[in-house]
């Protein structure tokens, strides 16, 4: 293959920055992060000595992969923010298969408990596909510790609260969930959760089917004057909702076997603006 040279490798950097932005998604969970991590890249892409690449696309993903793992290593210690998830407003078939490559907020909370090495490890490694004697010395460590770094994230990974692919199955949840909410219908509530489901909101965590229906009974204050647009977050159902012409909420349902085992909802006004 082909040296690549610095007018190249920018060029490159065009054609994959849809990928890379993805990779520094998963890597931060901040959209506005993941753009200023591709910003520091482009950066270093401008300067690098780019004689031996020879594989621009991975030469690339190692470079994002680095910036992001610094900025992980970075970061000082604060109260758990959401992290920002793709939101698609639009369910026509044309978007379900772009949508099943998302990350769900679920998956990006999780992320989010990960220790920057194994975090690396673990997204470019299952997410994008790049070999651990490439990852291995952004962390100074053998491909061997590197497999098990990304071992150990992957363990953690599966255990979260993990979605049917069925989509339509999940509205149909989704919807008897909102239409208990609306009622009041605390009993309604109860049969659509799974008995631990868990309800994140910033801070905030609730866990077990009669206390989350408890909390979405209070649903009903605001949600009868709402106006409410489904929408694929992270590639599974959820809604975005507003109130009085304002953006109030975006809710996220994990729905497993007919029941919803977790709920991530999103109030932070300047992050919505961002998302929606």
């Amino acid at each position: 293959m082909s040296q690549a040279t610095g007018g190249a490798l920018i060029a490159h950097f065009e054609q994959e920055r849809t990928r890379l932005r993805a990779v520094a998604h998963r890597m931060l969970g901040s959209f506005a992060e993941a753009d200023d991590a591709l910003q520091d890249a482009w950066l270093r892409v401008e300067k690098a000595d780019t004689s031996e690449v020879e594989n621009p696309a991975a030469w690339l993903t190692t470079v994002v992969g680095r910036v992001c793992l610094n900025m992980l290593r970075d970061r000082k210690e604060h109260a758990f923010e959401m992290p920002d998830p793709v939101i698609d407003t639009r369910e026509e078939p044309e978007h379900l298969a772009v949508a099943a490559d998302e990350v769900g907020l679920a998956m990006l909370v999780v992320l989010d408990t990960l220790k920057p090495d194994e975090r690396l490890a673990f997204v470019l490694h299952d997410m994008f596909a790049v070999p651990f004697d490439d990852i291995a010395p952004l962390i100074d460590k053998t491909p061997t510790a590197t497999r098990q770094l990304a071992s150990r994230a992957r363990k953690r990974v599966q255990d979260r609260p993990q979605p049917n692919v069925d989509l339509p199955k999940q509205r149909e949840v989704v919807t008897a969930f909102l239409r208990a909410s609306r009622e009041g219908d605390l009993e309604g509530l109860v049969s659509v959760l799974h008995p631990d489901v868990t309800l994140k909101a910033g801070a905030l965590e609730v866990i077990g089917g009669r206390t989350v229906a408890g909390r979405a009974s209070l649903f009903r204050k605001y949600a009868t004057m709402a106006e409410i647009q489904f929408a694929l977050i992270g590639g599974e159902i959820g809604f975005v909702t507003w109130v009085n012409g304002v953006l109030f909420s975006v809710m996220a349902f994990t729905v497993r076997d007919d029941k919803i085992v977790a709920i991530h909802v999103i109030q932070d006004k300047e992050q919505l603006a961002a998302l929606v």
